[in-house]
C-alpha cells in the first residue's frame, strides 16, 4: 500500500502540477485540494487517466469550517496544535471520496467554495451520476448550490424547512417545530417550545492528551 501511495503521489504531482493547491499524506491517506475553477477538469482526469482510474465516487459531503479553531465555536474538541485561524481559505467545502478499482487505492479531494454567503460549486453528476443525491444532501444540509445539477431540491428536510441544519450557526433546537393539530386536522408549524441548549461542551485539550499523538 505504501508503494501505491508513493506512485499515486508522483502521478498526481506530475499530471496536475499547476492545479494542485495542496497534497497531503496523513495516516496513509492522501488528500488533494484543488481550486473550484479546476474542479470538473481535475475530477474527469482522475476518472479517465489510465494512471489514475478513479472509477467510483464513494461519497460526497459538505463541510462547514465556520469558526474552526476559534474560541467562540460551540461544541467539538480540538487539539491545540490543530487550531489555526487561517487553516482554511473559505467557510464551505465539498469533499469527494474516490476509489480506483483498477489500482486498489483511495483518494480524498477537497474543494472550497469561494463565496461564504452563497457557496456555489459545479455539479459532478456528469462525471459520476451517483453524485445526484449526494449533492442534493449537501444542498439541503449546508446550502451549497451545485450548478448544472439536473434536479437540485431538498432531500432530507421538509418542503417548507427554513435554513440548513448542518451549518454551525444553525441552532440545535431549530427555528420551528411541527405537530398535527386535531382541530385543524392538518400539520402546523409553530415556534420552538424547548429551551435552546448546548449538548456538547467546548473542549480544548492539551497535546498528547491521554497518550494521543
Amino acid at each position: 500500500m505504501a508503494a501505491n501511495l508513493t506512485l499515486l503521489t508522483t502521478n498526481l504531482t506530475t499530471i496536475f502540477a499547476s492545479q494542485i493547491v495542496s497534497l497531503e499524506n496523513v495516516l496513509g491517506e492522501l488528500t488533494l485540494v484543488v481550486r473550484d475553477i479546476d474542479l470538473l477538469e481535475v475530477l474527469a482526469r482522475l476518472r479517465d487517466d489510465p494512471d489514475l482510474r478513479f472509477e467510483q465516487l464513494i461519497d460526497l459531503c459538505g463541510v462547514d469550517y465556520c469558526t474552526y479553531g476559534g474560541e467562540i465555536c460551540e461544541g467539538g474538541a480540538y487539539l491545540k496544535s490543530d487550531i489555526a485561524s487561517d487553516a482554511y481559505p473559505s467557510r464551505f467545502a465539498v469533499v469527494y471520496h474516490l476509489l480506483s478499482l483498477t489500482h486498489n487505492i483511495r483518494l480524498r479531494v477537497r474543494v472550497f467554495a469561494e463565496d461564504d454567503d452563497l457557496p456555489v460549486l459545479s455539479s459532478v453528476v456528469s462525471i459520476w451520476p451517483c453524485a445526484n443525491w449526494y449533492e442534493r444532501e449537501a444542498f439541503d444540509l449546508y446550502g451549497i448550490v451545485f450548478t448544472d445539477h439536473p434536479d437540485l431540491r431538498r432531500l432530507l428536510t421538509d418542503y417548507g424547512f427554513v435554513g440548513n441544519p448542518f451549518r454551525k450557526d444553525f441552532p440545535l433546537s431549530g427555528h420551528v417545530e411541527m405537530r398535527y393539530d386535531p382541530e385543524q386536522q392538518r400539520v402546523i408549524y409553530q415556534p420552538v417550545s424547548i429551551e435552546p441548549r448546548e449538548l456538547v461542551p467546548r473542549i480544548i485539550r492539551e497535546e498528547h492528551y491521554g497518550g494521543l499523538k
